[in-house]
């Protein structure tokens, strides 16, 4: 329920009292008055305290007939004295009775307009008992708009054990429910592999650290991995079963040096043709760790082929975006210049 107009405290400067119109916060101000509950006494800025019969008055537009007193004399026994003394007692019921109906009167009238005059819609407040008083909700207070995330931030996942961050393209998400390890990336959503019906994703990027071997060119560890990635991708997985029915054949499309993270790597891009669907692209591409003793770093891109699966060229978008974590400004990617690693 929006509370009645009237003073109440000041949210933006809690020592002073501001003018609640009943539908928002006016600039007037004033020092606190001793209040109880609900809304402060007094009149409305710009206006005076005007005598009650003058109120009915001027809101005669409302249909509200002004109250005639009535005069119930009191009967105190005889004498002159008294019965003197109960004519006053009386008149002054009578003014007190007054009093009661004008205000409540101007209350309903109040709230019934707002401030250009015009008739409300709000209800009449409730009275509180005099034994259990129930407070008058206060107005809202103005807050200060809050923002969110800018939307120009890119979004990123960052792999920590390796000092690294990949940003997140449109129609990738964070790994959820994936069992395969080290996995940084998929796309969003999955479907029934065309094989044996268990669940598979368009596409996935996975991140590892090269410990395997003592070997440490990235274009030997890149040449030597992409079968394996392309085995885990197309041919069988974790549990063994062939959710793409085997690979039939497969073809190299691409492959050479490429700048990830500032450091010189290389890259090995194979087509995979499937026994079932319309297979995909795999690639391995290897750099220098830019954390620790520089352990090579192996990133495999699983991409599905076809019109469901994202474009080959995101892996070339998602590998300019690799940057070692807290530097935004070292980036990479094919063809770019590259120098020899410290």
């Amino acid at each position: 329920m929006t509370p009645p107009p009237g003073w109440y405290r000041d949210p933006s400067a809690p020592h002073q009292e501001r003018w609640w119109d009943g539908t928002a916060w006016a600039e007037h101000r004033r020092t606190p008055e001793p209040t109880g509950y609900g809304a402060a006494a007094g009149p409305a800025p710009g206006q005076t305290q005007e005598p009650h019969h003058q109120t009915h008055q001027h809101q005669s537009h409302h249909h509200v007939q002004p109250v005639q007193p009535v005069t119930v004399p009191l009967r105190t026994g005889g004498g002159a004295g008294r019965g003197g003394g109960g004519r006053a007692k009386a008149v002054a019921l009578t003014a007190a009775a007054a009093v009661v109906v004008a205000a409540v009167v101007t209350g309903v009238v109040l709230l019934g307009e707002d401030d250009s005059g015009s008739p409300g819609t709000q209800a009449p407040p409730a009275t509180a008992s005099a034994t259990d008083p129930a407070p008058v909700s206060d107005p809202p207070s103005p807050s200060p708009s809050t923002s969110g995330p800018s939307a120009d931030d890119p979004a990123v996942v960052e792999d920590q054990l390796n000092g690294v961050s990949f940003p997140l393209p449109d129609g990738w998400v964070r790994p959820q429910n994936v069992a395969e390890d080290d996995v940084m990336m998929t796309t969003d959503g999955t479907y029934d592999c065309p094989a044996d019906g268990s669940v598979c994703r368009h596409g996935r990027v996975v991140s590892r650290t090269v410990t395997a071997n003592a070997e440490s060119s990235p274009k030997v560890l890149a040449q030597e991995d992409i079968e394996d990635a392309a085995d885990d991708a197309y041919d069988r997985d974790l549990i063994g079963n062939k959710p793409f029915g085997g690979i039939e054949s497969h073809e190299e499309v691409a492959a050479g040096p490429v700048a990830v993270a500032g450091r010189a790597g290389y890259y090995v891009r194979w087509r995979v043709r499937t026994a079932q669907g319309p297979g995909g692209y795999v690639q391995s591409m290897v750099f220098p760790s830019t954390v620790g003793t520089e352990s090579p770093i192996l990133v495999r891109y699983v991409f599905d082929a076809g019109e469901d699966g994202p474009p080959p060229a995101d892996m070339d978008t998602i590998t300019k975006g690799i940057r070692p974590v807290g530097d935004a400004d070292t980036g990479g990617g094919v063809g770019s210049g590259i120098g020899p690693t410290d």
